[in-house]
């Protein structure tokens, strides 16, 4: 069983999902940009979730996005939801789309986190070898200079959304955000600091690929794989799940929210041993999603969004 996780308007995460068993379905074409582009405009809107960095890699996909609401759960199953439906009709796949693993929420507690986390989306091509620089990526994505000011842009795709629904527009868009805490005259230097974070991290990767004697893919090569191939490169199994993220050298930090993680999780223990033993007037720690949504369980503060 899973830990509890406290869900809580106005958080920000970086999220990752893979496809199942490392397969290529999510390979940079034309149809799987617009697919994943499309669904993230009509979701996104839909549930009132800001959009901060996004890079669709051919086995997975990141996101960077501020749960205004406080309904993250909600978004992700409608979004994963469809693009895997359409993914299904493009690439004539039989059986799950997504790996049946969840999805990995990592929380952002500090403006240090944003950065690292925004720059680490950004420079997924290049860590994995296919690109030299995360700007020559072909797939979908989210360019620094575009960070809190450009717009995701995608027309209505000719697979599974019934053009005569009104809830699937021709054109979806979705303007990009900034994190919360940067203020509009902030803009340039947070761009900046991503800019730096990710140089860095480019040239790590290249660095790494030399010591390895390995050359980088190339975009082209990239778009050319089958997408029913699964990816060859050795990846350990994700030993550690971790919930939230602070940045580099935070120790402070790092003890303040993982004590706050301990604090929700024990009060969740208790609530739910009470409940369990027909105590329903038990209070749930604030942040309790499913517990509240599937069973209507009270939490600390009323006022919390379903």
């Amino acid at each position: 069983m899973s830990q509890p996780r406290s869900i809580v308007p106005g958080a920000t995460y970086l999220l990752t999902r893979r496809a199942l068993r490392r397969h290529m379905l999510l390979r940079p074409d034309a149809a799987i940009s617009q697919l994943v582009l499309y669904s993230l405009a009509v979701s996104a809107r839909r549930f009132g979730v800001q959009v901060h960095a996004l890079c669709v890699m051919s086995t997975h996909l990141h996101l960077v996005i501020t749960d205004v609401d406080g309904v993250l759960p909600r978004f992700l199953q409608f979004f994963h939801r469809l693009v895997a439906l359409g993914t299904k009709v493009l690439r004539a796949w039989e059986g799950p789309v997504w790996d049946h693993e969840p999805t990995s929420v990592v929380r952002l507690m500090t403006p240090a986190a944003v950065v690292e986390k925004v720059a680490y989306t950004l420079a997924n091509p290049v860590v994995a070898g296919l690109v030299s620089r995360a700007c020559d990526w072909s797939g979908a994505k989210v360019l620094v200079d575009e960070l809190g000011c450009g717009v995701l842009r995608a027309m209505r795709p000719d697979v599974y959304f019934d053009p005569t629904n009104p809830r699937w527009p021709d054109e979806a868009t979705l303007a990009l955000t900034l994190p919360p805490g940067i203020a509009q005259e902030d803009a340039d230097r947070f761009r900046e600091e991503v800019a730096v974070e990710l140089e860095g991290q480019e040239e790590q990767a290249r660095m790494a690929m030399q010591r390895q004697g390995s050359g980088v893919l190339g975009p082209v090569r990239a778009g050319e794989v089958s997408p029913y191939r699964r990816a060859t490169s050795f990846e350990p199994a994700r030993e550690r799940n971790p919930t939230f993220a602070v940045g580099r050298q935070q120790p402070e930090a790092w003890q303040l929210a993982a004590d706050a993680v301990r604090a929700f999780r024990a009060a969740y223990r208790d609530a739910l041993a009470s409940w369990r033993a027909g105590v329903r007037s038990a209070v749930f720690p604030v942040g309790t999603w499913c517990m509240r949504v599937l069973h209507g369980v009270r939490v600390e503060e009323s006022a919390v969004l379903a």
